[in-house]
């Protein structure tokens, strides 16, 4: 996940991983950067952060920069990999998921049924919103929406500018691969 942390799964962010790319790009008489990924995501925040420092990194270094994309490359994974000049999968690899979700659970009358009076004070119009103990109310939740599109819509000129390709394609998998340069078998067993 990227930007996403708990105790037992850390998540990916820029500041974890900054030392890393900058060793990475620093190697004497590369050829190029490789980015082994796999990740179905996390933060848009984060996951652009990182895009831009491999893309300045790799203008700065003037080095190609490669990724794998190994069982997965979604969402936030996927910006990742457009900050390669080419991406390589497995045909089996998920590639993709140009979209922005987010999900919350509602609690507002299991207070009321456990006799516990829920207490909040705020200083701004818009503090509480989405609470998940008090009711949804629509104009939150359009608010959202909008803030979500306006992610999405600027993931999508992401990828329309680094993959140069259009971005409307049918589901089938052989068309869906438009948004990679190639798929690859690799290798399997010992030598």
């Amino acid at each position: 996940m990227i930007g996403v942390s708990t105790p037992l799964r850390p998540g990916l962010m820029l500041a974890s991983l900054a030392r890393q790319l900058e060793r990475a790009f620093a190697v004497r008489n590369a050829r190029a950067v490789a980015l082994l990924i796999n990740s179905p995501g996390g933060s848009p925040v984060q996951s652009h952060l990182i895009y831009l420092r491999i893309r300045s990194l790799a203008a700065e270094k003037k080095l190609p920069v490669i990724a794998f994309a190994e069982d997965v490359a979604a969402s936030g994974g996927y910006m990742l990999a457009c900050a390669a000049d080419e991406i390589i999968c497995d045909p089996s690899s998920i590639v993709g998921s140009i979209g922005v979700i987010g999900g919350t659970f509602g609690f507002p009358r299991l207070l009321e049924k456990l006799g516990v009076e829920r207490r909040i004070y705020t200083s701004g119009e818009r503090k509480a919103m989405l609470d998940p103990f008090l009711p949804e109310k629509p104009d939150e939740v359009e608010r959202l929406k909008l803030v979500q599109r306006e992610i999405h819509d600027d993931f999508i000129a992401l990828v329309k500018e680094r993959r140069r390709r259009s971005l409307d394609w049918p589901r089938r998998r052989a068309v869906f691969r438009r948004i990679l340069d190639r798929a690859h078998r690799s290798r399997t067993g010992s030598r």
